[in-house]
């Protein structure tokens, strides 16, 4: 003998306590937690549906997949507290608030007649939230009916079911029922609901079980009473009252009933309970069969259980792994008719845009929040994202902030404006240059080109020209070799061009002490003395250049963080320290040669340069001084364009204080460029060629003498 029956777990409890004595296997079609009944071997209790579990699993995935985060729960009280321990861990780690939790009674109590009003008063005003359109429902039948009957009082004339806009869940095996006066009131509320229940099939001959199954046919007590509450009628006389108004002739169709009152299909439970009969008779039918077997009753495997609804919209399959046991097909579902076939959408607030992030508001659940714009130089492309992120380096943040977009690569070239017209400064400086040279070669002969040593005035001359070239290195695209000579060249070519300036100085001055009676400097007069202060000057310039590039040697960087839109294509000088050097000792010479030259502008001489170098050199030093600040505080381009306009401005200077006036009196004015003039005017001049005194000079040494006599 073997029990079926106790669809809730107090039932089933209350049955296995009395039959486990007699050893009678009990069968129990409904869904809970099977934990509640302590089942052992002397416990015989078999489950005919799926373990609870996978309901709460469904349950989770089915809000994860339409993205109700904010949903209201209404549970039968006494039972809502182990419903709550399981379900709110598992909304809380998928991101899913409660709006509210409301308790339904289990029992009316009509002597209370307050209490019941608040509770009706408290579950009316739940209904209406605004902002959770998901109830879920937990408990049994009877809470639907609790549910309409709040919501028929709230609205006796039922105007607002057609704009009541909410979407039902319903757990366990609860019936869409209708009892007693509320036959006429209709489910419109609960049109589009969901509902997870047991697996079940049209079974051959039910149907037609049910078409010719008749109280007076069947004779059984049971039958009678369902008949009755039916169709509303009575089989006796005696036991009416003054609501029923029919007599019950047992030949009613029940196939003439609404939906909402009498299934018409196999239910879950129903099936449940036919797949027990068919548990017990195969077991019996194996104990029978098989003598060698040991007696009793055993556990009988069914293939995959699935969920059913009046429309199946989906699946619950335990045995699908990676967490996807819940498939659903949303085309399927019906809405109810104030969403017009909308999506439903169940949140807090509403969703954060992308470009926007989640921050949490004080004293709220984690399902409320504000939306706060990503800050400076991070973005969201998703929706209700916790925090933005940065791009990566070689992007950039849009407009809205919620997508990167790749930086252009940038670097002073030739094609732009600005390069453009450092380009052909250097270009014209060079040609004007290079013009001056050969003005001073064909005139070569002449006092003023001789004057002040010839040698050097060419080697001044050729470190010009170079140092105007030397600064389209900085107008190429970075490159390793480019990266290498930009400085080196720059500063050595220099070197020599300064170097040149500081030994004409002290040439004059030497050669001005020489002409004193007696001095000792006449055997410092000549060419040794300039080649050795170039030398000398310019092979420090280049060891430091060396020491520079052998150990830390400029290379090309991409700089991601100076510019927001750009990566900047630049020289990485390798050492600071070096490249300060290089201008630090460039610093150096200028200065000694505006000291010398500054002390030597009045010395006697008609074509004296210490006057113009001491302007060049303060013109000089001016530029490389404000080089400084302005190389410091830019990025980029403009730190190469400061660079190169510094180069060819102090080049620049050099070239127009110490050379065109000299080309001036050459060009345009060769009567000055004489010996008998600058005799006439000043009998005291100084010539120096070749390192040796001229006749001329001899004879202005004497006429020196004379005069000090």
């Amino acid at each position: 003998m073997a029990i079926i029956g106790g669809l809730g777990p107090d039932t089933s409890s209350f049955m296995a306590e009395s039959v486990h004595v007699y050893k009678i296997p009990q069968f129990t079609y409904g869904s809970f937690a099977q934990e509640d009944i302590q089942i052992t071997e002397l416990f015989p209790l078999y489950y005919m549906v799926p373990k609870e579990e996978h309901q709460y699993t469904g349950l989770i995935q089915l809000l994860l997949h339409f993205g109700w985060m904010w949903i209201g729960v209404f549970a039968f009280e006494n039972k809502e507290e182990r419903f709550f321990q399981k379900l709110q861990p598992l909304l809380s780690k998928n991101g899913v608030c409660l709006a509210f939790t409301q308790k339904i009674p289990q029992h009316l109590h009509l002597e209370d007649l307050s209490e019941l009003l608040d509770s009706v008063s408290t579950i009316s005003n739940k209904l209406m939230d605004q902002k959770s359109n998901v109830f879920l429902v937990h408990g049994e039948s009877i809470s639907i009916a609790w549910l309409r009957t709040v919501m028929f009082l709230r609205d006796p004339e039922n105007k607002e079911s057609a704009s009541f806009r909410k979407v039902w869940i319903v757990m366990n095996s609860v019936d869409f029922i209708l009892m007693g006066v509320q036959k006429n009131w209709g489910l419109q509320l609960f049109h589009g609901a969901l509902s997870f229940a047991v697996h079940s099939r049209d079974i051959q001959g039910f149907k037609n079980f049910l078409q010719i199954i008749k109280p007076s046919t069947h004779k059984d007590g049971f039958l009678q009473e369902v008949w009755e509450q039916l169709f509303d009628c009575s089989f006796s006389n005696t036991e009416l009252s003054s609501t029923i108004i029919e007599t019950c002739t047992g030949e009613e169709n029940l196939e003439n009933l609404p939906g909402p009152l009498f299934e018409f299909q196999m239910t879950g439970q129903s099936y449940s309970i036919y797949n027990a009969v068919y548990a017990v008779a195969h077991s019996l039918h194996e104990a029978v069969r098989s003598k060698s077997q040991p007696r009793g009753i055993q556990r009988v495997e069914f293939a995959n259980l699935l969920p059913w609804q009046r429309v199946k919209v989906g699946k619950i399959d335990p045995h699908i792994p990676n967490a996807k046991e819940l498939i659903i097909d949303g085309e399927m579902i019906v809405w109810h008719p104030a969403f017009n076939q909308v999506l439903p959408i169940s949140l807090c607030n509403d969703h954060c845009s992308p470009g926007y992030w989640k921050k949490g508001l004080e004293g709220k659940q984690f399902c409320c929040y504000k939306c706060v714009p990503c800050p400076e130089g991070k973005i969201s492309n998703q929706k209700d994202m916790d925090d933005c992120f940065p791009c990566p380096k070689d992007h950039y943040p849009n407009k809205e902030k919620e997508g990167c977009i790749l930086k252009l690569l940038v670097f002073l070239n030739f094609e732009e404006t600005l390069a453009i017209g450092l380009a052909s400064a250097a270009l014209c400086l060079f040609f004007l240059t290079s013009w001056v040279l050969g003005t001073f070669i064909k005139h070569r002969d002449t006092p003023i080109v001789k004057a002040n040593n010839r040698s050097l005035t060419y080697t001044l001359l050729v470190s010009l020209l170079l140092c105007f070239l030397s600064s389209l290195l900085f107008l190429s695209q970075p490159g390793k070799v480019t990266c290498l000579l930009r400085q080196p060249t720059f500063g050595i070519t220099f070197s020599v061009a300064i170097s040149s300036v500081l030994a004409k100085t002290i040439t004059v001055v030497v050669a001005f002490m020489a002409t004193k009676p007696g001095s000792q400097m006449r055997k410092w007069v000549g060419k040794r003395l300039a080649f050795s202060i170039v030398l000398s000057c310019s092979l420090l310039q280049v060891w430091i250049c060396i020491l520079w590039l052998s150990t830390f040697p400029p290379f090309p960087e991409l700089d991601m963080h100076s510019a927001l839109q750009e990566m900047i294509l630049q020289c990485n000088e390798g050492s600071a320290f070096f490249f300060y050097c290089v201008l630090g000792y460039m610093g150096i010479l200028a200065i000694a040669s505006f000291i010398v030259a500054f002390l030597a502008r009045k010395l006697p001489d008609s074509f004296n340069e210490a006057k113009f170098i001491t302007f060049s050199m303060l013109a000089f030093c001016s530029v490389w001084i404000s080089f400084f600040p302005a190389y410091l505080s830019t990025k980029g381009k403009a730190m190469v364009a400061v660079e190169v306009f510094s180069i060819l401005s102090s080049s620049a200077a050099l070239l127009g204080c110490i050379f065109l006036p000299k080309c001036y009196i050459i060009v345009l004015r060769p009567d000055l460029n004489s010996f008998h003039n600058s005799r006439k005017k000043k009998p005291d001049s100084i010539f120096i060629e070749k390192g040796n005194f001229t006749d001329y000079e001899l004879n202005a040494t004497k006429e020196n003498q004379g005069l000090r006599q």
